[in-house]
């Protein structure tokens, strides 16, 4: 079952200009209806419980990732949403795998089920979560992606594994489309990737177009290992832009940003222009193979901006999944 992504709007930041938490709600439902109207496929937000230092200050809004989603499914009806990702050290992963069917029902079996390490550990401390060492938290996220599976096609799930265990945990209603697609989300070659090509149904990776051409062909190596077809993979990518109706638009609000402070590290990674040249990177990308593009905007909350790079990027998107 592959990953519903062609075009992905990413949500990480819920500080929005002069909207305070009584609007904050259907803020976010404006943002997710104008970008379904608009040529996205699917809304994805943070599994964090603190705001990351890329994109702004700790005691920043954020909302919980999966009630949020829930939220939108309620709203919405052809966009697919799902945590990009959600951290294995945060949530028994039946659990999690329940929780995400719950969306899948809310939303007519529109829900997927984002999956990854996790890794920032002065929230795990914040909230007194254990903080393992990073070979732990790839032994546990490869339970967890063993363990959701079953939770979605099997009568019953029974796991025993070094880190979590169910003893005939049922999962009712089963997911509308009788399993949900699992993403994991990270570039590492060596354990990430691995277990992509051994349990997933997708990929988000990191990178220039070069490297993300280095890293399909490292996630067809580990295919080729396991016995996998890489074609039963969508292969995502992350990004960032700040698209505006001509390039000095765009240009002008990176400086608007940087003037308010934004990190530079947030604006050296996000690509700037009008239409045509956002178009044109996506082009890039779709070039190497990669199917879809999950990008954040600092300004999500304009939707005619929203608007702007749903109509600029999802017909590059569209075709290189045909």
């Amino acid at each position: 079952m592959r990953v519903p992504i062609t075009l992905d709007l990413h949500l990480p930041n819920f500080n929005y200009p002069d909207v305070g938490p009584e609007a904050l709600f259907d803020k976010i439902v404006d943002i997710a209806t104008t970008a379904e109207r608009s040529g996205f496929s699917s809304i994805s937000v943070m599994d964090h419980l603190h705001q990351i230092g890329p994109v702004g200050p700790p005691q920043n809004n954020m909302l919980e990732g999966s009630t949020i989603l829930a939220g939108i499914a309620a709203r919405t009806t052809t966009i697919t949403l799902g945590l990009l990702v959600g951290s294995v050290t945060y949530r028994n992963p039946a659990i999690a795998a329940k929780t995400t069917t719950t969306v899948d029902i809310i939303s007519g079996g529109r829900a997927w089920h984002g999956l990854g390490a996790g890794w920032f550990e002065e929230e795990h401390r914040a909230y007194g979560y254990d903080f393992p060492s990073l070979r732990e938290r790839f032994e546990r996220l490869e339970e967890a992606l063993q363990i959701a599976r079953s939770m979605f096609t099997e009568e019953r799930t029974t796991f025993t594994g070094t880190h979590f265990r169910t003893d005939g945990a049922y999962n009712n209603p089963k997911p509308i489309r009788g399993d949900i697609p699992i993403l994991v989300g990270g570039s590492g070659e060596r354990k990430t990737l691995r277990l992509v090509a051994q349990y997933a149904d997708g990929c988000n990776l990191f990178g220039d177009p070069e490297r993300a051409k280095h890293l399909l062909g490292v996630l067809e190596s580990h295919c080729e290992t396991v016995g996998r077809d890489p074609a039963e993979i969508t292969k995502t990518a992350m990004g960032s832009i700040a698209i505006g109706s001509t390039h000095e638009a765009a240009e002008a609000k990176i400086k608007a940003w940087r003037e308010r402070g934004v990190p530079e590290q947030r604006l050296e990674m996000t690509t700037v222009g009008d239409p045509d040249t956002i178009a044109e990177r996506g082009q890039a990308l779709a070039d190497v193979g990669i199917q879809g593009m999950t990008f954040s905007m600092m300004d999500s909350y304009d939707l005619e901006a929203v608007e702007l790079a749903g109509q600029a990027l999802g017909p590059v998107f569209a075709a290189a999944r045909t």
